[in-house]
């Protein structure tokens, strides 16, 4: 089980993880969460429908990593597009974002805090049983909850290492040790590994 989902009678999935990889998991989420950012109702408003009636925004995200969890519905890099349909694209990419993306990001920030008190419920198992980690078992729910944040953390950090094909993973695979996006790479490639196996368990 060691590195690898596997599946549970009756459903769900199990995995033993150290502490350094708790630990790695957790500070990855936190970021992403930082990264998406608070909803609407946290940022100020005290009414509870404000978060359900609140606009999203109309332009696409300044930071790539966002960009990437966040794209555009209706762009098409590899369609060549006249001005006037460019521009439809843009106007209707907006109109889509306005009205999902605050959806997309509630949906985000909830599956990367499912992660996050997983982990630390494991944390806390692990720690009273005087043991350097624990099995994470997850319900089906939990581990769609997972899967969706394994995918988005690896979109993150592919976007940081600015893969954007199978080509520029293989070159990354053979860097050097010295190179400063080792490290950054290997989480790539093991969070690929948990994310591939766990698909494994929610196969029928």
């Amino acid at each position: 089980m060691p590195g690898t989902f596997e599946p549970l009678p009756g459903g769900g999935a199990a995995v033993a993880l150290d502490d350094v990889e708790i630990s790695i998991i957790r500070s990855l989420a936190v970021q992403l969460l930082e990264l998406i950012g608070p909803g609407p109702a946290e940022d100020a408003s005290d009414d509870p429908l404000a978060e359900l009636f609140a606009d999203g925004p109309s332009e696409p995200p300044a930071d790539p990593v966002l960009k990437r969890l966040f794209p555009d519905a209706y762009s098409d890099p590899e369609q060549p597009a006249s001005a006037r349909d460019a521009e439809e694209r843009r106007a209707y990419s907006a109109e889509f974002r306005r009205y999902t993306e605050n959806d997309l990001r509630a949906g985000k920030r909830d599956n990367a805090l499912a992660v996050i008190r997983s982990l630390d419920a494991l944390s806390s198992v692990s720690a009273s049983a005087g043991e350097g980690g624990a099995v994470l078992k997850l319900s089906v729910e939990e581990s769609q909850r997972w899967l969706s944040a394994l995918n988005d953390l690896r979109l993150a950090i592919g976007s940081r290492l600015e893969i954007t094909d199978e080509e520029d993973s293989d070159l990354l695979y053979r860097l050097p040790d010295e190179d400063p996006r080792k490290p950054m790479v290997m989480a790539y490639l093991w969070l690929g590994g948990l994310q591939e196996t766990l698909v494994g368990t929610l196969m029928p």
